[in-house]
């Protein structure tokens, strides 16, 4: 079965998004078999990996409505060794939905994932920035959850929130959910600020920090603009480079590197 990580973090701004799809392009990268999950209905994962979507796309919303399976909805190859599973501006009216579902509304996907088997390597979801339902779906159907925070002012703002999130989902739907790992983003080394915000994420989360950072970096926002992983656009950059270690990480500490 394939390793499923949730990629959470209430706060928008964060990186997020572009964690999700430069850890989706690097596993790829590294011959490993990919499923991208975009539940964001700002659908930027969508679009960072180069797909426009229009009125007749088929998104997450239709299969949390139930009009759809997840495999019928999956572009294949999107990118090499990269499916995805897009979202669309509609998933914006999916917790709302759920919630008036009432029963069964924080395991819609389960069923869902099992059915791929052993098609990927890794599914990676793309989680809105907010804790809602949909992130609760992911959650409960995800082996673990990686953070991105960015060393900037009120870094930590909302994590503790998403912390105890991840703590109830763990005692009601997915006893066996833990932190992937926690990825420092929009690093620049030249303020202390950076530094102060740095040390603090690593006195609260210790080992689970990867000792790659992602630095602020320009051509990192631009690449999901052009619908590009980092290692495309700027392939011997600092961000790209960044990324690549950060993903190195990554594969080791599931014993595929």
């Amino acid at each position: 079965m394939a390793k499923i990580i949730s990629v959470s973090n209430q706060k928008g701004g964060v990186g997020k998004t572009t964690t999700s799809v430069n850890l989706a392009c690097g596993l790829a990268l590294a011959n490993k078999r990919v499923l991208l999950i975009d539940m964001d209905p700002q659908f930027n994962a969508t679009t960072g990996v180069g797909f426009e979507i229009d009125s007749n796309t088929l998104s997450m919303y239709h299969v949390f409505v139930g009009e759809k399976t997840l495999s019928e909805i999956i572009i294949k190859d999107i990118k090499p060794n990269i499916d995805l599973a897009p979202s669309s501006i509609d998933v914006a009216a999916v917790d709302l939905i759920l919630l008036e579902q009432k029963t069964n509304n924080q395991n819609v996907l389960r069923d869902e994932i099992k059915g791929l088997g052993d098609q990927y390597d890794f599914v990676i979801i793309d989680c809105p920035p907010s804790l809602g339902l949909i992130n609760r779906n992911g959650l409960a159907i995800s082996d673990t959850v990686l953070i991105p925070i960015q060393a900037e002012h009120y870094a930590m703002h909302g994590v503790a929130q998403l912390l105890r999130t991840i703590k109830k989902v763990k005692e009601t739907l997915n006893p066996d959910l833990t932190i992937e790992g926690v990825l420092v983003t929009m690093f620049d080394s030249r303020t202390r600020l950076a530094h102060d915000v740095l040390e603090e994420i690593m006195k609260t989360f210790g080992p689970k920090v990867y000792k790659s950072v992602i630095p602020r970096n320009i051509k990192i926002s631009e690449s999901s603009i052009e619908g590009k992983s980092i290692y495309e656009y700027d392939k011997n950059g600092a961000g790209s480079i960044a990324y690549i270690e950060f993903v190195k990480e990554v594969l080791k500490e599931n014993g595929q590197n």
